[in-house]
C-alpha cells in the first residue's frame, strides 16, 4: 500500500508537515518549532480551497446538419449533485449531494484553535493530505499531560480527518501518546468515547464550532485516565499472571481465549504462541519497562501490548501499522487489555478466570 500522501505538482511538495521527527514515509517538510494554524497549513500544502461546482453530462447526440456522420452533444445538468473542486489545481475530488457542505482546511483549524482558545496553548505536529487533496488530517498535542508516577508523562492529542469527496464525516478523536517510546494507547474507557463525528450538512460549520464544546471530554478522559493509570501502577502481578492476561487480550477468536482460560496450551497455534512470546519479550526486556511505574505492574503489563504492536509487530507497510494502531486490530487488541487490566485492578485475579 502506498503512503498516499499528496504530490502537488505545481510545488513540487508533498502535502504534509512533522515538527522536529520524520514520518514513516519521509516525506514532505520537517520544522523545528511549533508553529501557528496559518504556518501549518503552509507548511502542510493545505493552503488551498475547494468548491461545489454544477454536474453535467451530454445526450447521445444528434446528426450535424451539414455532415450527417458527425454528432452534435448537448448537454444537460444532473440535478442535486456536485463535484468538489480543488481550486488550485482544478482536480475533481468527489460528487456530492446539494444538502453537502464543504468545510474548508482553515475551518479544520479553526476548530482546534477554538478547542483552547487559540494562542500558544495548541501545538500541531503533524498535518497533511492524501490523495488529490480530498481528505486531510491533522495531529495537534494538548498543553496538559497525564502524570504516572512522578515522572512518566503521556501526552495527549487530537487527532482530527475531514474529506471533500462526499466520504466520511468529520472526525475528531481523542488519543494520548506516551512521549518515551511513543506508544499509541487509545485507552477509551467502557462507558465513553474520545470521538466526535460531524457531517457535512448545512450545519456543519455550526457544529464545528461547537464541537470543541464537546471535547471537553478530553478533559474528563484525562483525568480518568490518570488516575487509572495510576492506579494500575501501584497494583503487582506476577509474571504467570501477566501472561495469561496477555494470552487473553491477543486471544485471536472464542476457542482460543476459552483455551487460555482452560490452561489448554497444547491447543495454541505456533503464530500465536509465537506472538504472545514477543510480547513477553517486550515487557522483559524494553528500557521503557523498567520504569518505576511500568516494571512488575499491571500498567506495565498494559504497556507490553501497546508496546509490541508499535515497536515489535512487523507490518507490511507503515500505513498499514498506522492504520491497525488508530482504529484497526492494535486498537482492538488494547481496548481489550484495557478491559482486563481494568477488572484486574477491580476484582483481582478472578478477572483472569
Amino acid at each position: 500500500m502506498a503512503h498516499n500522501i499528496n504530490y502537488n505538482s505545481k510545488t513540487e511538495k508533498h502535502s504534509f508537515f512533522s515538527v522536529k521527527e520524520k514520518a514513516w514515509h519521509g516525506l514532505g517538510t520537517i520544522i523545528e518549532d511549533y508553529p501557528t494554524s496559518s504556518e501549518a497549513i503552509r507548511h502542510a500544502g493545505l493552503d488551498y480551497t475547494v468548491e461545489k461546482r454544477t454536474l453535467f453530462t451530454v445526450d447521445n447526440g444528434q446528426p450535424h446538419a451539414d455532415e450527417p456522420d458527425l454528432l452534435v452533444h448537448s448537454e444537460i445538468e444532473v440535478p442535486d449533485y456536485f463535484a468538489t473542486i480543488r481550486t488550485d489545481t482544478e482536480q475533481v475530488l468527489g460528487v456530492v449531494g446539494k444538502d453537502y457542505e464543504v468545510v474548508q482546511n482553515v475551518d479544520a483549524f479553526s476548530f482546534f484553535d477554538s478547542i483552547v482558545g487559540g494562542g500558544d496553548g495548541i501545538l500541531y505536529e503533524t498535518a497533511g493530505a492524501l490523495g488529490k487533496g480530498e481528505r486531510i488530517f491533522i495531529t495537534a498535542k494538548l498543553p496538559e499531560f497525564i502524570k504516572v508516577g512522578k515522572s512518566d508523562l503521556i501526552a495527549q492529542y487530537l487527532f482530527l480527518t475531514t474529506s471533500h469527496d462526499g466520504f466520511g464525516s468529520i472526525t475528531a478523536s481523542f488519543t494520548p501518546i506516551r512521549i518515551c517510546c511513543q506508544n499509541t494507547l487509545n485507552a477509551a474507557l467502557r462507558s465513553q468515547t474520545g470521538a466526535i463525528k460531524i457531517r457535512h450538512t448545512a450545519n456543519a460549520h455550526e457544529r464545528l464550532k461547537q464541537a470543541h464544546q464537546l471535547l471537553g471530554i478530553t478533559n474528563q478522559l484525562g483525568g480518568e485516565m490518570e488516575q487509572i493509570f495510576n492506579r494500575w501502577a501501584k497494583v503487582r502481578i506476577t509474571d504467570k499472571l501477566v501472561k495469561k492476561l496477555v494470552q487473553m487480550a491477543m486471544a485471536p477468536n472464542k476457542e482460543t481465549l476459552e483455551n487460555v482460560k482452560k490452561g489448554k496450551h497444547d491447543e495454541f497455534s505456533s503464530l500465536f504462541t509465537n506472538v504472545i512470546d514477543k510480547v513477553l519479550e517486550y515487557a522483559e526486556t524494553s528500557p521503557t519497562q523498567q520504569f518505576e511505574t511500568t516494571k512488575g505492574t499491571l500498567f506495565g503489563a498494559y504497556n507490553s501490548v501497546t508496546g509490541y504492536f508499535q515497536n515489535v509487530k512487523n507490518y507490511k507497510t507503515d500505513e498499514a501499522k498506522f492504520n491497525s494502531i488508530m482504529s484497526g486490530n492494535a486498537l482492538g487488541k488494547a481496548q481489550a487489555t484495557f478491559n482486563l487490566c481494568n477488572d484486574f485492578a477491580r476484582i483481582g485475579v478472578n478477572a483472569l478466570n
